[in-house]
C-alpha cells in the first residue's frame, strides 16, 4: 500500500474513532445524583432569610440587604405596611481611610435605635466565631469608631451596651472591660483572666455542654455586671497533636474534664461597672460539684437569679443572689430520679415576679408559671402532650405560644395556651402545614417568620400574621431547588413504626430505591445517632445529608433509620429517661430489635446485607451494633465517635451515665470497645485528629483492641480536622466518597 494512502487511512480512522468516542460520551443524567454534585457545587444550596431582627416595639423587622455602595444596607420593613426604609446604608460603615464598608457579622441596636454596635472581622472560638472587631455608629452624628482601638485585631468578645448606652462592655483576653463612648476611656474591671481562669466567657466543657459563651451581664440600672469566672486549676490536660504544619509535631493543651475526673471551679460575682472588688455569691457545697448554666438579673431589680445543678444534674436550684452580702436564698428546685433540663431562659411576667419553667415532674414536658416570692409552681399547660419549647409569650393578651407535637413525634407544630392554664391548648400551626414548623416571633406576638419544611421539600419562610397565622408576605420559596429535587429520581419517603417489644413502638423513616422491585433483596443501610442529645426521625428537609442517602436509593440501597427509646422525641418522660445509666445498651438493643423486624417484614430487606453508619453518638452506636450483633449488622461505617465513654465530658456522660464509681458496670457494658472482639463484619473508622470534642484518643484505644483481637478493620483519620470534620479544601467530599466507596466495595448494592 502507497504510504501515502496508508496514513490518510489511518488519520481517517483516528478520527472516526475520535468523533464516535465524542458522539457517545453520556451526558450527566439530571435526574441522578452524584457526589459532585452534592458536595462540589452549590446546585441544591437553599436560599435562606438570615440576619432578620425583630424591633423590640414589635413594629418592625430589620435586614440586611445588598448595597450598591458595596458591603450591605441594613433595611427597616414596616409588616403592615410592606414599606422599606434604608436606616443606615452600607456607605455610613466605611471606617475613616478605607474604601469599603465592613463585613457585618452581627449587629445589635441600642433600644432607642439611636446607636449601633456592628461586629465583624470575626474568628473561631471552638465551635462558632465568638471573638472579632466592635465599632460603634452613632446615628445622630455619623460617627463611626472602633472598640478598644490598641487591642489585637479580633480579640474582643461579646461587647453589649450599658442601659443608658454612654458605654459598650466586653471581654478581652478573659477580662472584662468597659469603655465609655463619650470620652473613649477604657476601664479594666477584672485582673485575673488567664489561660486557666476566664472571666466573662467560659472554658471548653461550659461551652460545649450548655451553649454558655457570653459570660456576663448588665445590670437593669448599669451600674453593676454579674459574670461567670470559670477556673480550669487542676482540670486535665488533653493535647491536640499537629503532624503537618512543621517539621516537629506542635501541641495545642485543652483542658478537658473527663468522666470522673476533677471538674473546672464555677462562681458567680457582682462588680461594680466603674471598677471595685468582686462580690461572689456563696454557692453551698463544692464549687468544683456544681454547674452554674444560666444567671441574668431579675427585671428592675438590683438581684441576680441563677441556675445552680448538682454533679449528678438530677437537682436544678433557681436562687437569688443578695449583691451586698453574697448570700444565696434557694426560691425553687426542680428534680428528677434521672436528670433535670436546663431552663435555657427566664421568661419573666408580672413585671419580674414570676417566671416560666418547663419540668417533667408530672411525667410529661409542662410548662409551668413560679413566683419568685413564694415557692410555688402553677401548671399551666396540662394535658398528655410534651411542651417542645417556649416561643414567645403574649402577656397583654394572656397567651403562651410554645412548639408541640402531641399525635405525632416526628412533627412540629406551634400552639397556643391561656396563660392561666384553663381551656385546651389551641393549634396555631393550619393542618396543611405537615412537617417540621419553626417560628421567630415578633415581641408582642403580632407578626412571625415561619419556616415551613418537609423531609423532602426544601424550606419555605414566610412573614405570617399572629394568632391567625396569615400569610402576609413570601420572603424565601426556594422553588428553583425545589422543583431540581422534584425532577430527581426517587420514592416518597415513608415514616412508620416498628413494635420491637409489647406496647414499644419505634418512629422510623426509610427511603427506599425509585426502581425498587418488591420480588428482590436490597441492602439496608442504617442511619443512626440514639443518644439524648437529639433525634434523626423527623419530617424535616436534611440537605446534604438527605441527599447523599438519596444518592445512595439511587444506586439501589434501603436507607432507614430508627428512633430509639431514650432520643428526646415528645413521647414523655419515661421515654426519654428510660436509658438512664445505660447509654449504649438499651439504645442498641432496640436499634437491632428494630432491624430484625424490618428484615422479617419486607421480604425486599437482604438479612444477609445490613450495614450501619453515624456520626458521634451515632458513631458509637454503629460500633455498638456491629460489636453486639455481630450476626445482623455486616458492615459499619463508624464518624468521630466515642469508644469508652470515660474519655468524654463530665457534664455529659454524668448527666445521664451517673459517676462511674456508682456505675462501674454501667460504663463497661455502654462502651464499644468492650465488645471489640465479636466484630465479624466490614468495619470502617473515620476520626479527625483534631477533633477537640471526641477525642482521637478514642480511635487509637478500639484499634489497640482490634489488633489484640486480630480483627481487620479500614481506618482513615483527617489530619487536623475538628469534630465536623469540615476544614480544608475538599474535605466534605472526600469524606463522603470514602464512606461511597466503602459502601460499593462492602455493601454490594443493588438487587439480588
Amino acid at each position: 500500500m502507497n504510504w501515502r494512502r496508508e496514513t490518510v487511512y489511518i488519520f481517517i480512522f483516528i478520527l472516526l474513532v475520535g468523533l464516535s468516542s465524542l458522539c457517545g460520551k453520556k451526558k450527566e443524567d439530571p435526574s441522578l445524583l452524584t457526589l459532585d454534585r452534592i458536595y462540589d457545587s452549590d446546585e441544591f444550596s437553599p436560599e435562606r432569610f438570615g440576619a432578620a431582627k425583630w424591633l423590640k416595639n414589635g413594629k418592625g423587622y430589620t435586614t440586611l440587604e445588598e448595597s450598591s455602595h458595596k458591603g450591605k444596607d441594613i433595611i427597616r420593613y414596616n409588616p403592615e405596611t410592606g414599606k422599606k426604609k434604608v436606616l443606615v446604608p452600607a456607605k455610613m460603615l466605611i471606617p475613616e481611610g478605607k474604601s469599603e464598608p465592613l463585613k457585618i457579622a452581627d449587629y445589635k441596636w441600642l433600644e432607642d435605635r439611636k446607636k449601633l454596635l456592628i461586629f465583624t472581622n470575626t474568628e473561631r472560638v471552638w465551635r462558632v466565631n465568638s471573638r472579632g472587631d466592635y465599632w460603634v455608629l452613632n446615628l445622630e452624628t455619623n460617627n463611626l469608631e472602633k472598640l478598644g482601638k490598641n487591642m489585637e485585631p479580633s480579640s474582643l468578645m461579646f461587647a453589649k451596651f450599658s442601659p443608658s448606652g454612654n458605654r459598650v462592655a466586653y471581654v478581652h483576653k478573659d477580662n472584662i472591660y468597659v469603655e465609655s463612648l463619650d470620652e473613649h476611656k477604657i476601664l479594666q474591671l477584672t485582673q485575673d483572666g488567664s489561660e486557666l481562669i476566664s472571666n466573662g466567657t467560659s472554658d471548653w466543657v461550659y461551652e460545649e455542654e450548655f451553649r454558655l459563651r457570653d459570660g456576663y451581664r448588665w445590670s437593669p440600672d448599669g451600674e453593676y455586671i454579674a459574670y461567670w469566672q470559670i477556673d480550669d486549676h487542676g482540670v486535665g490536660t488533653y493535647y491536640l497533636v499537629n503532624y503537618t504544619d512543621s517539621i516537629y509535631p506542635q501541641l495545642t493543651p485543652i483542658r478537658y474534664p473527663k468522666v470522673g475526673t476533677t471538674n473546672p471551679v464555677c462562681k458567680i460575682g457582682v462588680i461594680n461597672s466603674r471598677g471595685g472588688e468582686t462580690t461572689w455569691f456563696n454557692l453551698p457545697g463544692s464549687l468544683r460539684d456544681h454547674y452554674v448554666p444560666r444567671m441574668e438579673w431579675i427585671p428592675h431589680s438590683r438581684e441576680v437569679i441563677f441556675q445552680s445543678l448538682n454533679r449528678l444534674q438530677n437537682v436544678n436550684k433557681v436562687m437569688v443572689g443578695n449583691i451586698n452580702t453574697g448570700e444565696v436564698n434557694t426560691i425553687f428546685e426542680d428534680k428528677d430520679k434521672a436528670w433535670v433540663e436546663v431552663m435555657d431562659d427566664f421568661i419573666w411576667l408580672d413585671e419580674g415576679k414570676k417566671f416560666l419553667w418547663l419540668s417533667e415532674r408530672d411525667g410529661r414536658r409542662h410548662a409551668y408559671l413560679v413566683s419568685i416570692k413564694i415557692e410555688e409552681a402553677q401548671l399551666i399547660t396540662p394535658g398528655k402532650y410534651d411542651v417542645i419549647n417556649i416561643e414567645k409569650v403574649d402577656e397583654e393578651k394572656g397567651w403562651l405560644y410554645f412548639i408541640a407535637s402531641p399525635h405525632d413525634p416526628t412533627r412540629r407544630y406551634l400552639y397556643r395556651q391561656k396563660l392561666d392554664g384553663r381551656g385546651q391548648p389551641e393549634k396555631v400551626t393550619p393542618d396543611d402545614f405537615s412537617g417540621t414548623n419553626n417560628y421567630k416571633i415578633s415581641s408582642q406576638a403580632r407578626w412571625a417568620f415561619h419556616t415551613h419544611t418537609c423531609f423532602d421539600t426544601p424550606p419555605v419562610t414566610d412573614l405570617i400574621r399572629l394568632p391567625d397565622h396569615k400569610l402576609v408576605k413570601n420572603l424565601v420559596d426556594n422553588a428553583e431547588l425545589k422543583e431540581k429535587v422534584e425532577k430527581l429520581k426517587r420514592s416518597p419517603a415513608e415514616f412508620f413504626r416498628i413494635e420491637v417489644e409489647e406496647n414499644v413502638l419505634l418512629d422510623a423513616w426509610s427511603m427506599k430505591p425509585y426502581n425498587l422491585d418488591k420480588h428482590k433483596k436490597y441492602p439496608l443501610l442504617v442511619y443512626v445517632y440514639g443518644e439524648p442529645a437529639g433525634q434523626t426521625v423527623l419530617d424535616r428537609w436534611g440537605g446534604k445529608r438527605y441527599l447523599w442517602h438519596l444518592m445512595l436509593t439511587q444506586q439501589g440501597y434501603v436507607v432507614v433509620s430508627i428512633d430509639n427509646r431514650g432520643t428526646p422525641a415528645p413521647r414523655g418522660r419515661e421515654w426519654r429517661k428510660c436509658i438512664y445509666r445505660q447509654i449504649g445498651i438499651l439504645a442498641s438493643r432496640d436499634q437491632a430489635a428494630a432491624v430484625r423486624k424490618l428484615a422479617e417484614k419486607r421480604d425486599y430487606v437482604d438479612s444477609e446485607r445490613i450495614g450501619v453508619w453515624g456520626w458521634s453518638g451515632g458513631g458509637s452506636m454503629s460500633l455498638n451494633a456491629i460489636f453486639r450483633y455481630p450476626n445482623l449488622y455486616n458492615t459499619a461505617m463508624a464518624v468521630a465517635y466515642v469508644s469508652n465513654q470515660r474519655f468524654y465530658d463530665t457534664i455529659y456522660q454524668e448527666r445521664y451515665m451517673g459517676l462511674p464509681k456508682n456505675n462501674n458496670e454501667g460504663y463497661k457494658k455502654g462502651s464499644p470497645v468492650t465488645y471489640a472482639h465479636q466484630l465479624k463484619g466490614d468495619l470502617l473508622l473515620v476520626h479527625g485528629t483534631a477533633d477537640d470534642n471526641v477525642h482521637y484518643q478514642s480511635t487509637e484505644v478500639l484499634i489497640n483492641e482490634l489488633i489484640r483481637h486480630n480483627k481487620k478493620f479500614t481506618l482513615v483519620p483527617y489530619p487536623n480536622r475538628s469534630h465536623s470534620i469540615s476544614e480544608g479544601k475538599n474535605t466534605r467530599r472526600h469524606l463522603f466518597g470514602v464512606l461511597t466507596s466503602y459502601l460499593k466495595n462492602h455493601l454490594q448494592k443493588g438487587p439480588k
